[in-house]
């Protein structure tokens, strides 16, 4: 199962809220007892400042935000050892499995409904621009081979809902045209993600009881069932299999970020949890090493070492979680670009694939240019290829943000913004616009 789709040159995050809520735990002094003068009446002591309703967890928002560049930069380079240094999905789903379980203190149904449509603007949006390329490049989904007559048509239902697999061709317009004929590959390739993160939220209201009932069992089942469905053990055909197969190796950072919010990891003593953490990633890592797949260390191809590589890796990121208000220190300075990227992490994802795809006939225009034209200034340009894309693609996504970003804010039922990195603006802002998770 590969889901590391590369440029050949080299998968909600959770959406966020808006910035500015007040943070939880800054409730304000505590009154001074006012000084007594002789036969004088004590004066009744002010009344305590209403607590402050919770704010974001500023290193969360790190996290999530590291979690998209590590996703952009090993989707441009194809390095495999990334998925090892920093595993993005396992994170990524457990810090949306954590917020899920803050949310669903209000009514499941509701609360389902919010991520559910927070999720499909997006979506749609995306979707539009894609199918609106693959259908100018003659693709006919009934004549697809891969797909077949009527199902090709069905699963094009997945690019409204992502309950499934949606098609796409592998091979689209020709190689020599201004993207890679692989070009619908990279771009829906990302969707597995979508489908995932659906599934864990209608799945959530269960998991999270099952969770309280029994947290340990609910807590290891995932490992389990990745133990037997991404071994061979049992074999699931199609991409119903990788859509299990996805549920089981990401399903217990799911449930971590449950055990997170519950408070679950701070009841374990910290040596007892990060020594188990330790020694379920060296069995990761072990199983990898016996079971490298075609791109070696790669994780995404090994699921069982990517379920225990990621489930350690996240227990020792959460058991540190220090609940950060601010970002500290140094950090500081990049808290607009954390928010930015929070409140823009389903565009990020969506797109960061096909802007990718983008930077190549950009960077090809160098070559015509009069100064370019000896062999060495190509050569120099061939060298640094990838260099430049990595460079060029970040300007891109801040485009995309600034085009189709502010769906985002439609879908939460916020008012659209463009640029949404947590500036103050000069306007005076209307009460009351505190977000609902």
């Amino acid at each position: 199962m590969t889901h590391g789709y590369t440029t050949g040159t080299g998968t909600s995050p959770e959406p966020a809220g808006p910035y500015g809520t007040p943070y939880a735990g800054n409730t304000g002094a505590a009154p001074e007892t006012p000084y007594t003068l002789p036969q004088q009446r004590v004066a009744e002591p002010a009344p305590a400042a209403a607590p402050k309703k919770p704010g974001r967890d500023r290193y969360l928002d790190l996290l999530r935000s590291i979690a998209l560049v590590r996703v952009v930069v090993y989707h441009l380079f194809g390095w495999a050892w990334l998925t090892v240094l920093f595993p993005s999905m396992g994170v990524m789903f457990a810090l949306a499995g954590s917020l899920m379980a803050r949310s669903l203190k209000r009514p499941a149904p509701g609360v389902i409904r919010s991520r559910v449509r927070r999720l499909l603007p997006p979506l749609w949006a995306f979707s539009a621009v894609v199918l609106a390329m693959m259908f100018a490049n003659g693709w006919n989904p009934s004549e697809d081979p891969d797909h077949g007559d009527t199902w090709g048509l069905i699963g094009l239902f997945n690019y409204i809902v992502p309950i499934g697999a949606p098609p796409y061709p592998w091979h689209i317009g020709s190689k020599s045209g201004l993207l890679e004929d692989t070009w619908a590959v990279q771009a829906a390739g990302v969707l597995w993600y979508l489908r995932a993160y659906l599934w864990f939220v209608l799945a959530s209201p269960l998991l999270l009881w099952l969770f309280r009932k029994a947290p340990w069992p609910t807590l290891l089942a995932p490992l389990g069932l990745t133990a037997v469905v991404g071994t061979g053990v049992v074999t699931i055909p199609g991409e119903t299999g990788n859509a299990v197969t996805d549920f089981a190796v990401y399903g217990s950072c799911w449930v971590l970020g449950f055990a997170h919010h519950e408070g679950l990891l701070k009841r374990i003593p910290r040596y007892v949890s990060i020594s188990c953490a330790s020694l379920v990633m060296a069995f990761g890592l072990w199983w990898a090493s016996n079971h490298l797949g075609p791109d070696g260390w790669d994780l995404n191809d090994i699921p069982l070492a990517q379920a225990t590589w990621s489930f350690g890796f996240v227990v020792i990121l959460l058991q540190y979680s220090p609940s950060w208000q601010e970002l500290p220190g140094r950090l500081a300075k990049w808290d607009k670009l954390v928010t930015l990227s929070n409140n823009r992490a389903v565009t990020i994802y969506l797109w960061h694939n096909l802007l990718i795809m983008a930077t190549i006939p950009i960077i090809d225009l160098a070559y015509d240019l009069p100064f370019m034209q000896s062999e060495r200034a190509m050569g120099a340009l061939d060298s640094t290829y990838t260099i430049w894309m990595f460079a060029l693609v970040w300007p891109l996504i801040g485009l995309m943000v600034l085009a189709v970003g502010w769906v985002e804010d439609l879908a939460a039922k916020r008012r659209p913004r463009l640029w949404p990195n947590g500036s103050r603006s000069k306007r005076p802002q209307p009460s009351g616009g505190a977000h609902r998770d």
